[in-house]
């Protein structure tokens, strides 16, 4: 037999590119419009209804960048259409290879009612099935004009500088009538043709699925294709009815969409692409009662409620009858890696809260198939918010080592282990297409374990969701020779059934490190820093408000404490906090970080001086809010201010430098004012490896393969710029000032030692001016160390600094919250930081034999997309060397630094509404329960990394207490024990725990 695939294949192409997608609407009739181009900033309905309408004509140019055109479209189906499917067929200018990225439009009824969306893949509104013919409609279209801002260096990314060129064209406005015939027949043919092409050429199943579509076109009358569109289909169903094979591999198939709660556009164009996709979504599952659509972030489905109330009742309402089924269990799918504990356990409560409350569904799905690597906290957290199940999928973008599971048990940093699934189709935006089920099906990494595995599908990222071409693909392939069979099914039921089916799934401890996107560690520090502030911001005010409520009935912020939360948390989602959003974003998230500290600090104001006492005698109150003791006032209280002196210290000229000395440390800074000797003078030994230089700025080239604020690739190291003449280096006070001018920047550092502190303080001010480079602070530590160790959320996680395997090598660039630890036995040393989040440790051995450990901090990039201006300008850098500290230095003086006292005119003690007796013990938020009831919460966790045996004392009567999960509810397998005013702790390794503390109000 002669083999004529290809000419069969090939003759396929065409049919569909020519005769057959286009025969879906054979007749159409062209529609009039009108447009009326609003100003400024989105507006409602029913302002845009009172519009000035212009008269419109196909290729009318409209939309520049971020601007909103509103399109009055009027029209009458022909009267001889009756009986017919009728629909609308818009077409504004869509990119058709960028589903939700570009020209996209939200379809009202003339009342304001929303129909549903239009975008690349999705142009079409239903009017009628059948139509009686005659009838007369109206629709108007909010459309936005986003501008497209996929590559390279654009000003398009911040409406102040995009310009007010016109984006688009008016393509197409017609009625059309729908062949359902036609429209099975492409979808028969493309699942067909997608399938043929995975099989193997030696496949019979292949040469019978293409004998069958040469059939099938030869049935094809290409001049009426819709007259013989039935006969053709005959000839496809012997191949379209034979079933799979009973090995075939299972695919759970979950409608989504991914909507980045803000990335190549603002906040605000969110909120109408979230109503948007919804609209979608409503609609399809008016037609299709299989479907089932899993939406996660709760602060999405919070925006369409407040915005959309009419289209959120219909979300609620398919909802309660399954098919619109909430998931994540968290606020928004935030990054995992920079959020601090606190901030990361209220991504669960709020998210967890609002699908109770709005949905009564208790998700237990954490879903996170996007962000840029995951936190060892996570199983716990996930655990502790009532969840059971965590689902991503971006480990697959790994660029060193696959990843060697798909389904496995994921353990944390305390032994808490989550059932984890990722989905072996490699996306979070499927189509269902034939290549990407076959490659679920090879990918799949536990065969002849499990069976099962999930793929979400719709189109994503920019929003859009699932299409009903994706929903017929679904129904054809359920159960289909040569593919996986797939379900359309809840999530819970894919996870409830693939944990069942594996009886002894393998185990990954620790962090799922993404080896890809380290530099979103570093990329805008301004909003890295906003939220390390906020965060800190957010304790105090909580504790202080639960202090003085408890003792001056101090009316507790519970609504404004909750209402900057959610903020706090939305600019934590895996595209904002990372700093890889364009510059829209960023803008807005300093200014929004610089209302969120005016408001917070007021509330701490205001605790502190109800509790601060009369200020009438001159006195000052010294508030502590850090969880240590520090300087005599205890953690969480205020005492008067001390007049003790400390130990001065001194500050002497040496050879063109300077010479600091306090007693514990001395610091010598040399003429070029780098920091040659740090001598721990408690411990008799030098923490500068010989002939290096400590706080030695460098600047690296950076201009990673592919996404610029994304990632930093390992060939940066190779190029080096030692950043070691000053302009100035001059005693300031007790410390040493240094100056120094380099490419187009200048940075100004102040180094002092604090009266009776182990730690160098480094306050760094850098006007940044550089394009494409990376900003370093280098530290060569005499210490042989084979692993670091780097705060994490509730705990920290240790890293080895050794390349003997490509799994260390990919860690070149790591992420530590307040502190990054190194040290052998007996001394270590650790850097501490008020705001810095990447970092990198290597180690060399001199000709001695001793080890230099180098710890790095990354203080400052210039990616210039999708922000080109990207930090550029001024920013104050903090950060600390801490010689002779052990674990549990490091984190205290990393809470401590980032927790500076406050001092408040008064005379008043306060003592601490809770008191722990365990230096490993540390309390990371007292606040009053949500609920109002008054109780007390307190979460705490161990932090050194071994078991503690603790005592909890309170500082009011003590009525009762229970330990809870994250959500302050009762957790019934585990009980306080309670002594007196005392709860007793018993905690193993990193363990978070949350008791709820109810005062007796009796006494």
């Amino acid at each position: 037999m002669h083999d004529d695939r290809t000419l069969t294949e090939e003759r396929l192409d065409r049919a569909l590119r020519e005769r057959i997608r286009p025969a879906v609407h054979p007749r159409t009739a062209p529609l009039e419009f009108e447009v009326w181009h609003a100003p400024g900033e989105p507006v409602p309905f029913a302002e845009a209804v009172a519009g000035r309408y212009e008269p419109g004509a196909l290729g009318d140019a409209w939309g520049p960048a971020w601007g909103t055109s509103w399109f009055r479209v009027t029209g009458r189906v022909p009267a001889e259409w009756a009986g017919e499917i009728v629909e609308v067929v818009i077409d504004l200018g869509f990119a058709r290879d960028r589903p939700g990225f570009s020209a996209e439009a939200l379809a009202h009824r003339p009342d304001g009612s929303v129909v549903k969306a239009l975008n690349p893949r999705n142009t079409w509104l239903r009017i009628g099935e059948p139509v009686a013919g005659g009838e007369e409609f109206t629709y108007y279209l909010e459309a936005a004009a986003n501008p497209e801002i996929l590559d390279g260096v654009s000003a398009l990314g911040d409406r102040e500088t995009a310009g007010s060129e016109p984006l688009y064209r008016v393509e197409r406005m017609d009625v059309a009538v729908f062949d359902r015939q036609v429209w099975e027949l492409v979808q028969d043919l493309e699942v067909l043709d997608q399938l043929m092409r995975q099989l193997p050429l030696g496949s019979a199943r292949r040469w019978e699925i293409l004998r069958a579509v040469e059939g099938c076109l030869d049935a094809l009358d290409l001049d009426a294709v819709g007259a013989s569109a039935s006969a053709a289909r005959e000839r496809l169903r012997p191949v379209l009815s034979s079933p799979a094979h009973a090995s075939a591999h299972r695919l759970s198939a979950v409608g989504h969409a991914h909507i980045d709660s803000a990335w190549l556009w603002p906040l605000r164009e969110t909120v109408r692409k979230v109503t948007r996709t919804t609209s979608n979504v409503v609609a399809l599952m008016d037609d299709h009662p299989e479907f089932v659509f899993a939406m996660s972030q709760a602060q999405q489905l919070d925006w369409l409620r407040e915005h959309q109330p009419a289209l959120y009742a219909r979300v609620k309402e398919k909802a309660a009858a399954g098919q619109f089924v909430p998931v994540g269990g968290m606020w928004v799918e935030s990054d995992t890696n920079m959020p601090g504990s606190e901030a990361l356990a209220r991504q669960f409560v709020y998210g967890k809260r609002f699908f109770l409350e709005e949905f009564g569904v208790e998700t237990e799905e954490v879903w996170l198939p996007d962000s840029f690597g995951y936190s060892a906290a996570l199983p716990q957290l996930v655990a502790l918010s009532g969840s059971r199940w965590f689902l991503t999928q971006k480990i697959s973008w790994n660029t060193t080592n696959p990843f060697p599971h798909h389904s496995f048990l994921w353990e944390g940093l305390d032994g808490t282990r989550v059932f984890t699934h990722f989905p072996p189709v490699d996306t979070y935006v499927a189509e269902l297409s034939g290549a990407e089920l076959a490659h679920a099906e090879r990918n799949f990494r536990e065969k002849g374990h499990a069976t099962r595995s999930l793929v979400p599908f719709g189109w994503g990222d920019g929003g859009g969701g699932p299409t009903r071409e994706m929903l017929a693909r679904a129904g054809r392939l359920a159960d289909l020779e040569g593919s996986p069979r797939v379900t359309i099914e809840r999530p819970a039921d894919f996870f409830a059934a693939a944990e069942a089916e594996y009886d002894r799934p393998p185990v990954w401890l620790g962090e799922l490190y993404l080896e890809l996107h380290r530099g979103t560690y570093t990329s805008q520090a301004r909003t890295k820093q906003g939220n390390r502030r906020s965060e800190h911001l957010l304790r105090e005010a909580e504790l202080w408000a639960a202090t003085a409520a408890v003792r001056t009935g101090f009316p507790y912020p519970y609504e404004e404490l909750e209402r900057i939360w959610k903020s706090v948390l939305l600019h934590q989602f895996h595209d904002i906090l990372p700093g890889s959003s364009i510059a829209w974003v960023h803008r807005e998230a300093e200014a929004t970080y610089a209302r969120i500290a005016e408001e917070l600090e007021a509330v701490i104001e205001a605790a502190q001086r109800a509790l601060a006492g009369a200020p009438d005698g001159g006195g000052t109150v010294v508030f502590n809010s850090a969880p240590h003791d520090r300087a005599g006032v205890v953690a969480g209280g205020a005492a008067p201010a001390s007049g003790q002196p400390e130990r001065a210290v001194e500050a002497e000229a040496c050879d063109g430098g300077f010479r600091l000395d306090n007693g514990l440390l001395r610091v010598t800074v040399d003429a070029r004012g780098l920091v040659v000797s740090v001598v721990d003078l408690v411990a008799g030994r030098e923490t500068v490896a010989p002939g290096r230089a400590a706080n030695l700025l460098q600047v690296h080239p950076d201009l990673p393969n592919r996404w610029d604020a994304w990632d930093v690739d390992a060939f940066y190291r190779n190029t080096v710029t030692d950043l070691t003449e000053a302009d100035v280096v001059r005693r300031s006070g007790d410390g040493v000032e240094v100056v120094r001018t380099f490419g187009s920047s200048r940075v100004t550092q102040l180094l002092t030692l604090r009266p009776g502190a182990r730690r160098l303080d480094i306050d760094t001010e850098v006007d940044w001016h550089e394009q494409e480079k990376f900003l370093k602070a280098a530290f060569p530590i005499d210490v042989r160390a084979d692993h670091s160790t780097a705060e994490t959320q509730f705990g920290h996680v240790r890293r080895p600094t050794h390349t003997n395997t490509s799994w260390e090598a990919a860690k070149f660039e790591i992420c530590a919250h307040r502190f990054l630890h190194v040290g052998e036995p007996g001394w270590g040393a650790a850097l501490i930081n008020d705001s810095t989040y990447g970092h990198d440790v290597t180690r060399a051995v001199r000709e001695d034999g001793s080890t230099t450990t180098t710890v790095r901090l990354s203080l400052l990039r210039a990616p210039r997309y999708p922000d080109p201006a990207t930090d550029q300008g001024v920013h104050r850098l903090r950060y600390a060397l801490l010689p002779g500290a052990t674990i549990g230095d490091a984190v205290r003086e990393g809470w401590q630094f980032g927790l500076p006292e406050r001092r408040v005119p008064g005379s008043a003690v306060v003592a601490p509404l809770v008191s722990v007796d365990h230096d490993a013990v540390v309390v990371t938020a007292v606040k009053l329960a949500d609920d109002g009831s008054g109780d007390v919460v307190v979460r705490l966790h161990e932090a050194h990394g071994g078991r503690a045996s603790a005592r909890l004392t309170t500082g009011f009567p003590l009525a009762g207490a229970r330990v809870t999960d994250l959500l302050e509810r009762p957790l019934a397998e585990e009980s306080a024990e309670m002594a007196g005013d005392a709860v007793r702790l018993r905690l193993r390794p990193f363990q978070i725990m949350t008791l709820r503390l109810t005062p007796n109000d009796d006494v």
